[in-house]
């Protein structure tokens, strides 16, 4: 035993929104930078990420070229306020979108994570203003 703590797995609480657990952070971090960059499509690819269809993708661009701020990396602060909850068979994420010009936006990312294996699965939903 090397005496490591493994994170709790996330709740399957249908009944209550809760915090992103952290083993999905790095994931959802890394599909917002690829955001950032202009890769709505998530063309280089993310380990565990579900490829994004030419028609999300475009909806993901016009959603931010349409609120008019530069989409940036998600500070530490995000998880202060996005949310996930159980679904039954998934959990529904609401992660929350910064800017440059304004940090935290009114832009969030809605996306799914499924169990896979003994891992997870993400797949974006759409970026969009709630």
């Amino acid at each position: 035993m090397t005496g490591e703590l493994r994170p709790a797995p996330p709740a399957k609480d249908g009944e209550s929104e809760q915090p992103i657990p952290m083993v999905w952070r790095p994931t959802l971090a890394r599909i917002v930078e690829a955001f950032a960059s202009g890769d709505f499509g998530l063309d280089r690819g993310i380990p565990v990420v579900a490829p994004v269809s030419a028609e999300t993708a475009s909806q993901i661009r016009m959603s931010i070229a349409d609120y008019g701020a530069t989409l940036a990396p998600l500070p530490d602060q995000a998880w202060d306020t996005s949310v996930c909850i159980w679904y039954g068979d998934h959990w529904s994420l609401l992660v929350d979108l910064w800017t440059e010009e304004e940090g935290r936006s009114d832009l969030v990312l809605d996306a799914r994570v499924t169990e896979a294996g003994s891992g997870y699965r993400t797949a974006v939903h759409l970026v969009y203003v709630p």
